[in-house]
This record gives C-alpha cells, structure tokens and sequence, in this order.
C-alpha cells in the first residue's frame, strides 16, 4: 500500500508522455520541430510562472542570482541538453513513429540504470523484478521493429508483384 502514490504518478506520467508524443507526431506532418518547441517551451514558462505565483512561495534576488560558471552551465543544459535534443526528438517524428518513440522513451531509465551500474557496480540492488520489466521493455522494442520490417518487406513484395 506506501508504493500507491508512486504507481499512480508512474501511470499518470506515463499517459502524458504517451499524449505528448502523439500529438507532436500530428504536429510535425505540419509545422517545423523548432516552431513546435518553442511554443511548447513558451507555454511550459507561462505555466511554471502561474504555478510559481499561486504557490504563494516568494523569490527574492538573492535566489536567481548566479555566478559566471553557474550561467555558463545553466546555458550549456538549456541549449544542448534540453532545446537541441528536444527538438531532435520531435524532428525524428518525420521518419519513425510516434509509437515507437514512446517506447525508446521507455528505455530512458534502462539507460540510466545501466550507465549506474556501469559506474557503481559494488552497490547494485535491484530485485528479479526489475530485471524481468526491462527484459520485456526490450523485447518490446525489438519485436516492434522485427514486426515493422516484416510489414514493409511484405509491402514492397506485394508492390513488386502488382
């Protein structure tokens, strides 16, 4: 019963990941991936500012000032960590589908996961579970794209013979 808060925040973030995904697949038949970011990112400031405000938390000058190496960083992760792969993931909508994007979404944490105990193996914990999830999240992603290569082979055949 303690993990109930966790799954339901795992199954609603997982729902808006799915949405989020499919609807830039539906935007980018349209419009460029930089316009689709930035006014996604636009509306994620307007948000965050309303939020900010309502919460009733008050920010001083003393807490958005940085130094020289903090801005430099701060730039560093907001240009390349964030906008450039960001836009990236919505620009390679034109060539794959918003299905499977969604699940390379779900290997992120595989990658995170794999990358700690790459770096820190002496303190491994995880349980068979886990390992059972993420044989089957990647035996998903491989069988998507076997079962999309059989689909456009057979295609092509079909065309070919017509």
């Amino acid at each position: 019963m303690g993990y109930i808060n966790g799954i339901i925040l795992g199954l609603c973030s997982a729902l808006f990941s799915t949405l989020f995904a499919v609807i830039n697949g539906r935007f980018i038949e349209q419009h460029r991936a930089t316009v689709i970011s930035f006014y996604e990112f636009v509306s994620g400031v307007v948000f965050l500012t309303i939020f900010i405000l309502l919460s009733g938390k008050t920010f001083d000058v003393e807490f958005f000032t940085l130094s020289n190496e903090d801005w430099i960083y701060l730039f560093i992760l907001a240009s390349i960590c964030t906008a450039y792969a960001f836009i990236g993931s919505v620009d390679v909508m034109r060539y794959i589908s918003p299905f499977t994007v969604i699940l390379s979404y779900n290997l992120e944490p595989i990658y995170g996961i794999a990358i700690a105990l790459f770096l820190f193996p002496e303190t491994e914990k995880m349980s068979p579970q886990f390992y059972l999830g993420a044989i089957l999240i990647l035996l998903t992603v491989l069988f998507d794209a076997v079962f999309k290569n059989y689909k456009s082979r057979k295609r092509k055949t079909k065309e070919i013979t017509s």
